[in-house]
């Protein structure tokens, strides 16, 4: 099914979450729809128009919001001084319930992509009254292992770009959590450190994408790629923030927990979190979920079976109200 007309917000505004930080939101489509909530991946990436798409706007009241430190929310993760001891998966998960009772929300639909899978998962798993179903694509546990794998697994099928990777840590940096070692300059006082780390951080996740052209237009804006580098490292660094134990993913282990929510995973079969089978695991210790693979398809949840997959699965269950 195709991709609905792209609309325009009917409200938004910046939500005052503490510590500092105020987030954006907005909605659009009906405003007496099903409540359903894009979270967007990264960590750090923001939200974007094209995500409104993926809902019927006669059906759902679609809400969008930009995760802390990212996008049009405030303050930024670019700007050195941004306190990021305060942008957890804890921090966001209560951002969340704290956007649905600001605006009336008593259960709507969670639809995540990437990162926005994993904050998905343990929202549901935690609020799980909150949550009406679930839609989650380019799906991820926030797993150490798939940390790893994005980090380091790769290197073989990438050697070259793997090896520029590397070169920019020190030698003793080398081994062990890429990610947390790149914190460590892009947390440097020098902003040419900084101004590098997140260039070399973005050209590895360049790299790694499955074809050509290997071109990701935004990570050639300074703001967003040191914003986007510094809050992946930063969760990346530290387990994802899921706590200890985490090398098999908090979000995987807690699956049962989603049994009376029902769910949509839609999965490329060419994504490379398929390597370590984290969605068919997840699917199978998920009871009520549906798994639907798209071939010859990565990462990517703009791809056009990928998205006919995704709004179909919001269709069906705007269907169901």
């Amino acid at each position: 099914m195709p991709l609905y007309p792209e609309i325009e917000p009917y409200d938004h505004g910046m939500l005052d979450v503490g510590d500092g930080n105020h987030v954006y939101w907005e909605v659009c489509g009906n405003p007496r729809g099903k409540p359903a909530v894009v979270l967007h991946g990264g960590p750090g990436s923001g939200s974007g128009p094209f995500f409104r798409r993926y809902f019927d706007p006669a059906a759902y009241r679609i809400v969008l919001l930009d995760q802390r430190g990212c996008g049009r929310s405030t303050p930024h993760a670019s700007a050195y001084d941004t306190d990021m001891s305060v942008n957890t998966t804890a921090h966001i998960i209560a951002d969340l319930e704290r956007l649905r009772r600001h605006l009336g929300i008593e259960q709507w639909l969670v639809w995540g992509v990437s990162w926005g899978s994993v904050l998905g998962l343990r929202y549901a798993q935690t609020h799980p009254g909150a949550v009406s179903e679930l839609v989650l694509t380019a799906v991820a546990t926030g797993a150490n292992r798939e940390t790893a794998l994005l980090t380091r697994g790769l290197g073989q099928f990438f050697p070259d770009a793997f090896e520029r990777f590397l070169a920019e840590l020190p030698e003793d940096e080398r081994e062990g959590n890429l990610a947390a070692a790149y914190n460590r300059l892009i947390e440097s006082p020098d902003p040419e450190v900084r101004a590098r780390a997140a260039r070399a951080w973005t050209d590895w996740e360049t790299a790694m994408a499955p074809a050509p052209p290997r071109s990701i237009p935004r990570y050639e804006d300074p703001v967003f790629r040191m914003g986007f580098a510094r809050t992946v490292t930063h969760y990346w660094g530290n387990d994802c923030f899921l706590g200890e134990g985490n090398e098999e993913g908090a979000a995987l282990r807690d699956a049962p927990l989603l049994k009376d929510i029902p769910g949509i995973l839609v999965q490329g079969s060419l994504d490379p979190g398929n390597l370590l089978g984290t969605v068919w695991r997840l699917h199978h210790a998920w009871p009520g979920s549906e798994l639907i693979l798209i071939d010859d398809v990565g990462h990517n949840a703009g791809a056009a079976d990928v998205a006919d997959a995704l709004v179909a699965a919001t269709d069906r269950y705007a269907a169901a109200r």
